[in-house]
């Protein structure tokens, strides 16, 4: 099995650290956030990483080399506009499907200590399309819902527009009221489990959102798009203050497991 690491965006607002740091190499605990990442990879015994790239990429290329230091074989896929978090996926159709399955897409700036190896099982006993990994945060209405049923499968997607008045695009545009509020809303965290089934439903060039342009799409299709609840530790780096407080998070107690492989 093979996955690909979202890593080409601009960090804007991580700036001004990010004018000469890309993100995924912005320093926690003494190593790159994007190792945090690929040690989750390398837990559930994925070598073959696919890693894109934008903003200062040869910060990254040299930063990560080859993979091999990492116990990982990295293939890199730069990109000379910004393609989006679906984008990649059109130039990866190859790598990520040849004789596999099933691939997993996670995002760089995220961490948590999510059993890949479970999702994954979760995923394949459900002959999935795809599976999206989620968390209940205390702050729901500051994402966009992921909503399941209560045998985990997505039934409706509201994308986030506008919090002020709260404001969402929803997949599907209409839901029984019954179905509705029997759902249970919670947030993306970082991490998908798809079929290769998917290539064939992705949009013909990029840029495109990976929500928006495809799995946001197959729920208001009733395709089969399930939820895998994570409980477990998660952060992400979304600012400089989500940073800093992560920062002085590790250096405090830095959190168990999150980097073994």
């Amino acid at each position: 099995m093979k996955a690909l690491v979202l890593a080409a965006g601009m960090g804007e607002r991580l700036r001004p650290l990010t004018n000469v740091t890309p993100k995924p190499m912005l320093d926690l605990g003494g190593r790159p956030l994007i190792s945090y990442a690929l040690a989750m990879l390398r837990r559930a015994g994925i070598t073959e990483v696919a890693i894109n790239l934008h903003h200062l990429p040869t910060a990254i290329q040299n930063g990560l080399g080859d993979g091999s230091r990492l116990g990982l074989r990295i293939r890199y896929a730069p990109e000379p506009v910004l393609f989006g978090t679906g984008g990649p996926l059109n130039g990866l159709r190859e790598f990520l499907g040849a004789g596999e399955r099933t691939f997993v897409i996670e995002n760089s700036d995220t961490l948590l200590d999510l059993d890949l190896r479970t999702m994954i099982a979760f995923h394949q006993d459900r002959a999935a399309l795809a599976t999206i990994a989620l968390f209940h945060p205390a702050n729901i209405d500051y994402y966009s819902r992921l909503e399941i049923d209560a045998a985990s499968r997505l039934r409706r997607m509201r994308l986030l527009v506008g919090r002020n008045p709260l404001k969402y695009d929803d997949y599907p545009p209409e839901l029984d009221d019954k179905v509705a509020t029997a759902l249970s809303p919670f947030m993306y965290c970082g991490v998908i489990v798809a079929d290769t089934a998917v290539f064939d439903l992705i949009p013909p060039k990029p840029p495109w959102s990976i929500m928006e342009g495809l799995f946001a799409p197959m729920v208001a299709r009733g395709q089969a798009v399930f939820g895998y609840v994570h409980t477990g530790y998660f952060r992400t780096v979304d600012d400089l203050k989500s940073y800093d407080a992560l920062k002085a998070e590790f250096a405090k107690s830095p959190p168990p497991g999150i980097l073994d492989v």
